[in-house]
């Protein structure tokens, strides 16, 4: 139920909100990856075929934007369409997200921004590609996502492949330990790195089936134990870049990036976008298998939240 103070501002599509009041299981879904995470048609595309994975598992998909300064909870296909065409759209987390409602304009959810629609409107479950985290030389820029402390306060299930690899892994998973947030791997003892299924860092806690994760979660409830969890999905091995040769190509956009001097919010789309290029598009399409994977997976763990 969304809080009396913003039911002004935040519009449920009729399918989320039925499905939450039946308690169904429902997914919800970021828009940055539309906005800012692929190019036209292919984000697109991507969003339509993530909502029929969820869908085909008996969930509801509901992807969270602010459009024209509303803040919805599931998109019409005419909604996603325009969102994927838009090319104005703001990067939306947790700093800006009231900006974007007061001020009526459009934008993507980030992580943060999705788990913080998502709880207003009672969904615990939430499917991504990966999070944010820490940045390679954040000891100097300070450049880490406000996706970990999101983590650390909003009590949702982010099913991800784990952080992005253009990230510090290992400088990650230390501010989420340090945030006490709960990582678990799904049917593996190492972190994935998104477009690999494997990085050199063991994981903090593994579980093998969707039921035993919503369990976990339901346990920290039971306990009084606020935030979110983590888990680390691996991409599907037919479409995986092995991190070997990922590292080559994450290095020489990084040393772009550097060079051309961007920072802040603009560094994680043009790490991805440089490393489209040099990948010659494969970055992209496992980008996609991974999310799939991870919808599929966030299904299911819905499922078993509300069975």
């Amino acid at each position: 139920m969304i809080p009396h103070s913003a039911q002004a501002l935040v519009d449920i599509a009729q399918p989320v909100a039925d499905a939450l009041a039946a308690r169904k299981p429902v997914v919800a879904l970021e828009s940055t990856i539309i906005t800012h995470g692929m190019p036209y048609p292919q984000n697109d595309e991507m969003a339509a075929n993530v909502e029929a994975i969820i869908e085909a598992e008996g969930a509801v998909p509901a992807t969270i934007a602010v459009i024209d300064g509303r803040l919805k909870i599931g998109l019409t296909p005419q909604e996603r369409t325009t969102l994927a065409r838009t090319g104005e759209a703001m990067k939306l987390s947790r700093a800006d997200l009231a900006f974007a409602v007061s001020q009526r304009r459009t934008g993507g959810t980030t992580v943060a921004a999705t788990m913080i629609g998502a709880a207003l409107a009672g969904i615990t479950v939430f499917a991504t590609g990966g999070i944010g985290g820490v940045h390679k030389g954040a000891e100097t820029s300070f450049d880490i996502s406000a996706d970990l402390d999101e983590l650390a306060r909003t009590p949702v299930i982010v099913v991800s492949a784990g952080a992005k690899a253009i990230l510090d892994i290992d400088k990650t998973l230390e501010v989420l330990e340090s945030r006490s947030v709960p990582v678990v791997a799904y049917g593996s003892d190492t972190m994935p790195a998104f477009w690999s299924r494997r990085s050199p860092h063991p994981a903090p806690l593994r579980l093998d089936t969707p039921e035993a994760i919503a369990r976990f979660f339901k346990t920290r409830g039971a306990l009084g134990l606020g935030g979110g969890m983590l888990v680390a999905n691996p991409v599907p091995a037919e479409h995986e870049i092995p991190a070997d040769e990922m590292a080559g190509f994450i290095a020489a956009a990084q040393e772009a990036a550097e060079a051309e001097r961007v920072s802040g919010k603009a560094v994680t789309p043009f790490l991805l976008e440089r490393i489209l290029k040099l990948t010659d598009g494969r970055s992209l399409a496992t980008n996609i298998a991974l999310v799939e994977n991870n919808a599929r997976l966030a299904a299911r763990i819905a499922a078993a939240r509300t069975g």
